[in-house]
């Protein structure tokens, strides 16, 4: 316990001023509080709000009975000197007063409060992360959107619902990006939703405005034409949706008139190549040739393309991560952990990197990798000194409900995240040489919060500990 608390307030105090809150569940935590705290002082500012119109409202309904009794004999009401001079008194003083109290600032901090706490609220990149995260998860699980809106995930706790609105915005952010499969499917989500009867301030011709686009832009023209016909149901006068008709039908008469075309060329060459056969059969009997001497084989090769697999990794365009390295003379309990990794491995860890902690953000994932440096990266720890990453343990610190594994896709092998467990294999042979089927990647978290931490080996000081091998795959 005394070490989980260490690593979150060092992981804590090491990224605190950074903003990229979805890259991770743990800081994530933070603006729950901070959240709370904001709620807090909102109640504060609505009851003083409350009381303050509770005043005006006294105000008004003593006037509204004065100004109807007034207006009623103007002339009769002011010829008593005493109204005439409280109607200079309210209009000269006491709407004065009315005007403070209605403009008066009672908050006593909330609006600083808010100013304060804004700074360090999840930016636009934030809210992109997160959006795009759950369509990873969405992809990688093979989740409907009507799974995913509903909250019906495995291992759930608090279950949580999508609103209309949810799955606009999570339409527009695929949109956006000109991810037009994505865009569908949560627009088709949102009008779904408002077919069946939710009340929203988005309206359906909006999410048939952007469902409609995404449509055409996957080719299905007729599908894109009878929702713009839903549309103009809706709304008759919607400019674009007027537009896109016209066009729609254009294009799809289009279409079937080379499709016709098409047709009649293909039914042409086929009834060509029966004749072409006919004959052909007709030849062959007077040919005294035999048939195999008339044509020669030709190995053919496959067309090739990049493998993301087996070729070069792509640097993410996001990161699905927060991590924190945590040195031994910083605490005790990791000098012990250290130790304890030395004990059951049998390898040096003086030259070893220090123990890194990680945290996992919404949908967190490491791509496909190797640890170790290869041939083509002869560089990759020289600024150590230490040699290549000869081994590698790694630690699960939190269960996860779903999702989350480290799986080794060249070998087949899967491990599930199991807080108080470790992993551990060699990354070279003892020749030196890498293994490539250490190959490994951390599939996204679907459901909880990842937590964990793992020291990379190096060559350096394990010549007496590990012997270099002769065989190149010993």
């Amino acid at each position: 316990m005394a070490l989980c608390w260490f690593l979150l307030s060092f992981l804590f105090h090491s990224l605190y001023a950074h903003s990229d809150f979805f890259t991770s569940i743990g800081q994530m935590t933070d603006l729950l509080y901070t959240e709370k705290d904001l709620v807090t002082s909102l109640k504060e500012y609505i009851r003083q709000e409350e009381n303050r119109l509770e005043q005006v409202k006294e105000w008004a309904d003593k006037l509204d009975s004065l100004t109807i009794t007034a207006t009623q004999d103007p002339e009769g009401f002011l010829g008593h000197p005493v109204n005439a001079f409280k109607l200079m008194k309210r209009l000269n003083s006491e709407w004065a007063d009315l005007e403070s109290l209605v403009l008066k600032d009672t908050t006593n901090g909330f609006i600083s409060n808010l100013t304060v706490q804004r700074q360090f609220f999840p930016t636009d990149e934030d809210q992109t992360g997160a959006a795009k995260a759950l369509l990873r998860l969405q992809d990688t699980y093979q989740l409907s959107a009507n799974t995913i809106s509903n909250g019906d995930l495995p291992g759930v706790v608090h279950k949580s619902r999508m609103t209309v609105a949810d799955c606009f915005e999570l339409g527009k952010i695929a949109y956006s990006e000109a991810d037009y499969y994505h865009t569908e499917l949560w627009m088709a989500q949102a009008l779904t939703q408002l077919d069946e009867g939710e009340e929203s301030t988005i309206d359906k011709v909006s999410v048939m405005d952007y469902l409609n686009y995404a449509i055409y832009q996957q080719g299905e023209l007729e599908r894109a034409l009878e929702l713009t016909k839903r549309m103009l149901k809706l709304d008759p006068n919607h400019q674009r949706a007027n537009g896109n008709l016209k066009y729609f039908e254009f294009q799809l008469e289009k279409q079937r008139k080379a499709e016709a075309e098409k047709k009649e060329q293909e039914d042409k060459k086929r009834e060509k190549k029966v004749l072409d056969k006919r004959d052909s059969q007709r030849n062959r009997s007077k040919d005294p040739l035999p048939e195999r001497k008339k044509y020669s084989c030709h190995v053919l090769k496959r067309a090739t393309v990049h493998d993301p697999i087996t070729g070069k990794l792509t640097t993410a365009h996001y990161r699905v991560s927060k991590i924190a390295w945590l040195f031994g003379y910083e605490h005790s309990t990791i000098e012990k952990i250290n130790q304890r990794i030395e004990d059951i491995t049998g390898l040096e860890m003086d030259t070893a990197e220090e123990l890194q902690v990680a945290n996992y953000g919404v949908g967190g994932q490491y791509e496909p990798h190797f640890d170790f440096g290869r041939k083509d990266e002869p560089d990759a720890f020289k600024e150590l000194g230490t040699g290549n990453r000869i081994a590698t343990w790694l630690f699960y610190m939190s269960d996860v409900s779903a999702g989350g594994a480290t799986v080794f896709p060249d070998v087949g092998a899967a491990v599930w995240p199991k807080k108080g467990t470790a992993v551990f294999w060699y990354n070279l042979f003892a020749s030196g040489e890498g293994d490539y089927s250490t190959r490994h990647a951390a599939c996204p978290v679907l459901v909880g919060n990842k937590w964990v931490s793992n020291k990379w080996i190096h060559e350096r000081g394990q010549e007496f500990r590990r012997p270099c091998e002769m065989s190149e795959n010993e």
